[in-house]
C-alpha cells in the first residue's frame, strides 16, 4: 500500500487551536439563538474542513451562554450548531493578546 502526500491528521481534525511559539489570542461564541448549541467546529482557514466539535463533551451552550477557546493568532473559520438543526459558519481574524467574539444567531 502506498500513502503518498500523508502529513498527518491535520485535514480532518482542521489542526491544533494552538502553533508552538506563536502568539495567542481567543474566540469567543455566543449563542444568539433559541436552540441549544452543541457542537463548534473551529479550523486554520487553510484547512481542507472545518474538522471535529471543540467543545468538551459535557458542554452544551443554552441561549445567551458564551464559551472560549485560545487559538493562535490568525485566520480561523467557526461553524456552530444544533445537531439535527442547522448550523452557522463565520471566518474570524484573531490578533494576538484579543478577542474576537462570535454570536450565532437564528
Amino acid at each position: 500500500m502506498l500513502l503518498a502526500g500523508c502529513s498527518g491528521d491535520a485535514w480532518i481534525t482542521g489542526g491544533e487551536l494552538i502553533r508552538p511559539g506563536e502568539p495567542t489570542g481567543t474566540i469567543t461564541v455566543v449563542n444568539g439563538t433559541t436552540r441549544v448549541i452543541d457542537v463548534i467546529l473551529i479550523s486554520e482557514c487553510g484547512a481542507s474542513t472545518y474538522g471535529l466539535d471543540r467543545l468538551p463533551e459535557t458542554v452544551a451552550l443554552g441561549s445567551g451562554q458564551s464559551y472560549n477557546f485560545t487559538v493562535s493568532a490568525g485566520c480561523w473559520d467557526v461553524d456552530a450548531g444544533s445537531v439535527g438543526y442547522g448550523e452557522a459558519r463565520q471566518r474570524l481574524s484573531v490578533a494576538a493578546n484579543g478577542i474576537t467574539q462570535y454570536t450565532v444567531t437564528d
